[in-house]
């Protein structure tokens, strides 16, 4: 209870430290508003990873035994990942590559302060291989390095990433208690309540954000937490900590496969995510009436109930590997379904939304009814994309916050031949 208490309470004081202080770090620490994944509208601090760490280091000072000696060395081997990650919060020069391969060090070095990797995954070919040391541990540092850019690119709206890594963890909580490893159940629930001292701050009106530095910490946590419970408990299948991460590498699998399929470099940013179509296709259109902080909110439960319903598959059948094969192929369809629905959503609200134009001076409407010209249908799509323009009245669909970031139209249908 004292690692609870202390951890919760720190990350949330650090939290609202980093808040009021914003007038001497600002300069650095500000995410602008400009961008293509770029949603809020007032400069916010980007820096909440800070905040966390240091909550995790303030909790372990006060942690049973066996808790530190599971959390110190995967503390130590976290920093490549974050300081990379804190670096471009401040900098905007680490390199989506450097970032990627410091993520997958962390993974190397927490291999080789605790010489845990991953053993099995179920599949036969692959189980193979993992009895060779050298791939073993190169597949352990891929597949944590993943898990954390997964869930850096989830990391859009006002609480989302942060909502997701405690679904995770907690799940994998219940499923550590489940198979009797308390303190490793322990340490999850530790870290839950971490993240959930810089959740408060965050949801709902994003007076802080969690940063690259915030993401990658709380991804890699999640991903070495799943590779120690499947190492640590043998009657635990690995495939129940990738059903623990489903949302996030749902997200990242897809994402690649869209831009791929499109001919588009995968690491470059797009608006096409799944919580940003949410954002621009239902909260800006149904919940218009809300401030933007809000709207930016509402977007988070949508995800997060797509990561819960992988997460109690995962629960309740964490040693049945053929159960959780079937659970992640069906929950991969579910997200599928609901990426399609909201992409409809999406479609219609561009076909029949009111085109919106600049209001003229009455001596160019006069000029304009006596001439009456003849719009071409060339100039025609350039009207229609009016409708991204600031609104000129107050019943608009949605401010320019909500729908200067839209795109012509879905860009995985857009395949240039």
């Amino acid at each position: 209870m004292a690692g609870l208490e202390i951890g919760f309470l720190t990350s949330l004081i650090c939290s609202l430290l980093l808040v009021f202080t914003t007038r001497w770090h600002g300069r650095y620490s500000l995410d602008a508003t400009r961008g293509v994944q770029k949603f809020h509208i007032t400069p916010t601090p980007r820096i909440g990873g800070a905040a966390i760490m240091i909550g995790l280091w303030m909790a372990l000072g006060v942690l049973p035994q066996a808790q530190q000696e599971l959390l110190l060395p995967v503390l130590v081997a976290a920093l490549p990942a974050f300081v990379f990650g804190l670096a471009e919060d401040l900098t905007r020069t680490v390199s989506v590559r450097a970032r990627l391969l410091a993520t997958m060090a962390s993974g190397a070095v927490c291999w080789f302060l605790t010489g845990v990797t991953l053993q099995y995954t179920g599949l036969a070919l692959i189980d193979g291989l993992l009895g060779w040391l050298p791939f073993s541990v190169l597949f352990t540092a891929f597949a944590v390095g993943g898990v954390a850019n997964a869930v850096n690119i989830i990391d859009g709206f006002n609480g989302l990433a942060s909502g997701t890594v405690v679904i995770g963890l907690a799940t994998l909580g219940v499923i550590a208690l489940g198979a009797g490893d308390v303190h490793l159940a322990q340490l999850c629930f530790v870290i839950c309540a971490v993240t959930a001292g810089f959740f408060v701050v965050n949801f709902p009106f994003g007076k802080l954000f969690l940063g690259d530095g915030g993401a990658y910490l709380l991804g890699f946590l999640l991903a070495w937490l799943s590779v120690m419970l499947v190492y640590r408990n043998p009657s635990v299948s690995a495939w129940a900590p990738l059903l623990a991460c489903a949302y996030p590498v749902f997200e990242t699998v897809f994402t690649i496969m869209r831009r791929l399929w499109c001919r588009r470099h995968p690491g470059h940013p797009d608006s096409w995510h799944l919580h940003s179509l949410v954002k621009t296709a239902i909260t800006a259109r149904y919940l218009r009436m809300l401030p933007a902080p809000l709207r930016n909110a509402c977007v988070s439960p949508v995800s997060w109930s797509i990561a819960l319903v992988p997460a109690v598959l995962a629960v309740n059948h964490a040693g049945s590997p053929d159960v959780l094969m079937q659970g992640v192929v069906a929950s991969f369809a579910l997200y599928l379904v609901v990426y399609g629905l909201v992409v409809a959503a999406w479609r219609a609200r561009r076909r029949h939304g009111p085109v919106v134009t600049a209001p003229l001076a009455p001596a160019t409407v006069v000029a304009a009814k006596a001439s009456k010209p003849v719009v071409s249908p060339l100039v025609a799509p350039v009207i229609v994309s009016a409708r991204v323009a600031k609104p000129a009245a107050a019943n608009q669909a949605a401010p320019l916050a909500d729908l200067a970031r839209e795109q012509p139209a879905p860009v995985f249908v857009r395949r240039r031949m």
